[in-house]
């Protein structure tokens, strides 16, 4: 697999989401669906109601039995991408790339896979001073429209409260919701947007983004840390705190996990150290296309 770091030191996002999702597209399969697409597939009985300009009027003239015609279309999906920009993804791993240099790879892959599979896809910034939003399309334009926003996105700041976010939950639309975050909050904003998108849309896929030196807390000594969206310093003994960190790290996984998953919502801790091959596939499973 192809390391985050190569990735983005490609400066390419458009060839770096393409080199990223292309393996696991070669193994995946397209979702199908029995319709009254182009390609048949079968024969099945009639049954009242079914739509009489699908029958096979010559079979049922040879067998004195009325069969419809099916055929198998290519499913789609809308496709709606959410990107956490609050100052927390700011936060610099070992690799030395940030949560959203990372979250920015992971995005465009998904972007790119859900194209080919022609799919509508959007994508909303989540940004205090408001959002930047690119409703869902499916025409050769939308992936580098998608990029452009992806490359030029800032993380600052804190979550966005909830009259920013209102016009997300605005009206219904049924998608498939793919949210990037850090899940770094002040109360439960996050969460509770979530919640609302999962009644207006249907489907959410979390994607809990955290760098391999919070997981690890591979800090050693003293250390100053500050907090990117408040300011707040704390000075620690990274070796003397490391067990309870830990524990206490562990713990809040689990209760988000269980939390998350009681809602409704597909959850997947993504480790920003790793290939991008754990969200992406978490995308093709929600998307039905894993092998």
């Amino acid at each position: 697999m192809l390391t985050p770091e190569h990735l983005h030191g490609l400066r390419n996002l458009s060839l770096a989401a393409r080199q990223a999702a292309e393996g696991f597209l070669s193994g995946a399969h397209a979702s199908r669906r029995h319709g009254a697409g182009m390609e048949f597939s079968q024969y099945r009985p009639y049954q009242p109601g079914d739509d009489l300009r699908r029958l096979d009027w010559r079979l049922a003239a040879r067998s004195d039995r009325y069969y419809l015609r099916e055929s198998e279309v290519d499913t789609s999906l809308t496709v709606h991408l959410l990107l956490d920009a609050s100052a927390s993804m700011n936060h610099r791993d070992d690799n030395g790339l940030t949560k959203l240099e990372y979250a920015r790879l992971l995005l465009a892959a998904l972007a790119y896979i859900a194209t080919q599979q022609g799919d509508a896809v959007g994508l909303t910034i989540l940004h205090p001073a408001g959002l930047q939003h690119l409703p869902p399309r499916a025409d050769t334009r939308q992936l580098p429209r998608l990029y452009h926003a992806l490359e030029t996105a800032e993380a600052a700041g804190r979550f966005p409260a909830t009259e920013t976010l209102a016009p997300l939950t605005a009206r219904r639309q049924r998608a498939l919701m793919v949210c990037v975050s850090d899940l770094y909050e002040d109360g439960n904003e996050i969460n509770s947007l979530l919640s609302r998108l999962r009644a207006t849309s249907g489907d959410v896929l979390l994607l809990h983004l955290m760098a391999r030196n919070e997981l690890q807390f591979s800090y050693q000594g003293a250390v100053t840390f500050k907090d990117l969206e408040t300011g707040q310093t704390l000075q620690i003994d990274a070796d003397q705190q490391r067990a309870a960190y830990q524990q206490q790290l562990q713990l809040w996984l689990r209760e988000t996990a269980q939390a998350a998953r009681r809602q409704g919502f597909d959850y997947h801790l993504v480790d920003a150290s790793q290939p991008l091959d754990g969200g992406v596939r978490e995308f093709l499973r929600k998307r039905n296309l894993t092998p």
